[in-house]
């Protein structure tokens, strides 16, 4: 396996663990008052893009990272939208 192939796994390790904290203070303060919805919005359905190409292609790395970020932004974009103005 090629170096650039190795990068990959740790990439997409870490990219998808940054989510964990956000998605966990969102859904236990319900605070979301400094969060963008458009960005979110915006962040999710690229998110999906990004699951669709990795299905696409077969790459697992690519498929599993971005189906938990999918459904980690998901959580706090619902939280969002539920939330009262």
């Amino acid at each position: 396996m090629a170096c650039a192939e190795l990068l990959r796994y740790p990439a997409a390790i870490l990219t998808t663990a940054a989510f964990v904290p956000q998605a966990w203070q969102s859904w236990r303060t319900r605070d979301l008052s400094g969060i963008s919805l458009p960005m979110y919005l915006l962040f999710t359905l690229g998110v999906a893009c990004w699951l669709a190409y990795g299905l696409a292609i077969g790459s697992l790395p690519v498929i599993v990272a971005n189906g938990i970020t999918l459904c980690l932004a998901s959580v706090v974009l619902w939280l969002k939208l539920s939330a009262p103005r």
